[in-house]
């Protein structure tokens, strides 16, 4: 038996909750799903039954469908997981940061997570603190003295 692959398409789905997600994907939570075929069982004609690997054929790709959102739930936790862990490899760094045509040179003295996005402070040589800078921003990273 051949599966077809399951790509998400909507990146913010890989952030929602299983549920939320298959919401998003179908217009239908999973349980209203199961429930449409639960409804398409009790009223099918006597005469001419669902056939059975058409019925089992359904659920598994409902299944299917249930496992892929999950998986991209835990990616999702993963990758901010590790975004967090490197960005606090910057703490006490020193870190070239891109300003227009300039750059600006600073110690990393803080960092600060929101949803998943990190955000540094720094510390430049004539004493200024800048804040909320974004790692995206970094150019270069030096070890600090």
């Amino acid at each position: 038996m051949q599966v077809s692959p399951i790509s998400a398409t909507d990146s913010a789905a890989t952030t929602s909750s299983t549920s939320q997600a298959a919401t998003s994907a179908f217009g239908l939570s999973f349980d209203s799903l199961l429930k449409i075929i639960l409804t398409q069982l009790t009223y099918q004609d006597p005469l001419k039954p669902m056939d059975n690997f058409q019925f089992v054929s359904q659920l598994a790709q409902f299944s299917q469908i249930q496992i892929g959102q999950t998986t991209n739930d835990k990616l999702a936790s993963l990758v901010t997981a590790q975004s967090n862990l490197q960005a606090t490899g910057l703490l006490g760094r020193k870190v070239d940061i891109g300003a227009g045509t300039s750059l600006i040179t600073g110690t990393v003295t803080a960092l600060a997570f929101d949803n998943g996005n990190s955000s540094l402070t720094i510390k430049t040589a004539d004493g200024s603190t800048i804040s909320n800078i974004s790692i995206s921003n970094i150019t270069q990273i030096r070890e600090g003295n």
